[in-house]
């Protein structure tokens, strides 16, 4: 196995184990059980990283990976741990740090609009069904169609209504729009909002620029989004990942193979991308996970059981650390098998064996060789963090957050003319604010429904035409080209 002088020092087995920067954009896989170990495994590759230059995106479920920014303590067993490794020089310091919340709470906060994240993932996290994910995509269709921007949540709900109530006349151009189906969206929406995503669908957007920085002394910024608020809706956590993953792919040019990646990007609580995912984003996950190594990025998926993973993304993990499994059900007994097979074999280790002996801080490691080939499985001490193992205070947070260069910019949100504006100024020029204040249209009934007034009539009349405009074409990012069609 490659040692520190030639890769990112990892730990020790029989000899020093590390991975290959020019290796690391072909993606890798950490797993095992609760307690055995992942986070700092995760730590220990992330400083590597940053050490020569790389940024670094994850997620922080359980707030220990904010220690990154503070540096370690020392403590006997890191000090045996030292020992053992072999590594006598071993400073103690923080990586530079920059926090991220959807919530804005405790980081920089995270937006999106309603385009950029389009019908096929925003369908996702509204839990739709077939018909009401195709209702939803004709919905953004006529907006693109009509030249009306979809920014944030109000514009969405304006742009269903004006759709709902005028469906008859989009039916000949964009077929059948379900009443019920525009209501199940709505109601979606409202619980959609009640879990933030009023915050999160609005403007200024994430900059993916800001991702990819490194500080004064050339080490990669280490992105860190707070998580462990967002972790209890499993589905917007787990979107608004792949939503990232996914304008990754959309923004950045074809580099092909360099001698480091241009970001590694940390997926955590992975089964959650997968768990109830349709095949058709299924497809199109493994497509940016297999392309986007031409891109620069690295992409590690982080799991309890290596079975969470579909076997076609499974096998473009090329590095590997298996940390213990559990063998005490038939599925945990198939995943150690499972787990064992995908490594190259050691003679001198009995694989499926060990791995349910481990310790904590152990782990079955196999990285990539210079040509990419696997490198025989190593039983390996993982080393210490130089960083902090652990949560930081509310008051250090605060520190780095107000410290950054970034700080204003994302903290006041800005409302543009969009969807909504729009729709209500097309109103208000038809209906004077001085007549709809001064008297209340009559309505007379016939056959049970209620008519329209002249002044009715004529908004309704104009705002129908705003359908057959043709207005530009709103740039959706990853929607346009990997999910979907314009």
């Amino acid at each position: 196995m490659q040692d520190d002088s030639q890769g990112l020092l990892i730990g020790k087995g029989t000899e020093r184990v590390g991975l290959l920067p020019s290796m690391t954009n072909r993606h890798g896989l950490i797993t095992g059980a609760t307690g055995t170990g992942k986070t700092v495994t995760l730590q220990v590759i992330a400083e590597g990283l940053s050490e020569i230059g790389v940024p670094v995106f994850m997620a922080d479920v359980k707030g220990d990976l904010a220690g990154l920014s503070q540096p370690g303590k020392t403590h006997p067993k890191i000090t045996e741990r030292l020992q053992r490794i072999g590594l006598e020089d071993f400073p103690l310091h923080g990586y530079p740090t920059m926090f991220w919340d959807v919530f804005g709470e405790q980081g920089h906060p995270v937006r999106s609009t309603v385009s950029e994240m389009g019908p096929l993932l925003l369908g996702r996290l509204l839990n739709l069904n077939e018909t009401q994910a195709g209702v939803l995509t004709l919905v953004f269709k006529i907006a693109d169609d009509s030249g009306m921007l979809l920014l944030d949540m109000k514009d969405l709900r304006a742009m269903l209504n004006y759709v709902g109530e005028n469906a008859s006349e989009f039916r000949s151009n964009y077929g059948n729009i379900s009443a019920a189906s525009v209501g199940a969206i709505q109601r979606g929406l409202i619980t959609l909002e009640e879990q933030g995503g009023d915050r999160f669908f609005s403007e200024p957007a994430l900059n993916l620029d800001d991702l990819l920085q490194t500080n004064a002394e050339g080490r990669g910024i280490v992105s860190i989004l707070a998580a462990d608020k967002l972790f209890h809706s499993p589905r917007i956590y787990s979107t608004i990942l792949l939503w990232i993953l996914s304008e990754l792919f959309e923004a950045l040019p074809e580099v092909g193979d360099r001698e480091k990646p241009r970001l590694v990007f940390f997926f955590d609580e992975a089964h959650l991308l997968f768990d109830d995912a349709p095949k058709p984003l299924l497809e199109r996950i493994e497509q940016v996970v297999r392309i986007i190594r031409s891109k620069g990025v690295g992409v590690f998926f982080v799991t309890q059981n290596p079975l969470d993973i579909p076997d076609e993304i499974l096998g473009q993990l090329g590095n590997r650390v298996q940390h213990a499994l559990r063998a005490y059900t038939p599925r945990d007994q198939k995943a150690v098998r499972s787990a064992a097979q995908t490594f190259r074999q050691n003679p001198d280790l009995d694989t499926e064996l060990v791995i349910t002996q481990l310790g904590v801080g152990e782990a079955l490691v196999s990285c990539l060789d210079r040509k990419g080939v696997p490198a025989v499985v190593e039983r390996t001490l993982i080393r210490p963090p130089h960083s902090q193992i652990g949560s930081i205070t509310g008051e250090q947070r605060g520190v780095i957050i107000r410290g950054s260069l970034l700080y204003g910019h994302y903290e006041k949100s800005v409302d543009r003319y969009s969807a909504y504006e729009i729709l209500k100024s097309r109103a208000e020029k038809v209906v004077p604010k001085e007549e709809t204040a001064s008297r209340r249209p009559v309505k007379t009934r016939t056959r049970g429904r209620t008519s329209d007034t002249p002044v009715e009539a004529l908004t309704k009349s104009l705002l129908r035409s705003i359908g057959n405009q043709l207005g530009r074409k709103i740039g959706r990012g990853i929607l346009g080209t990997i999910f979907g069609g314009k």
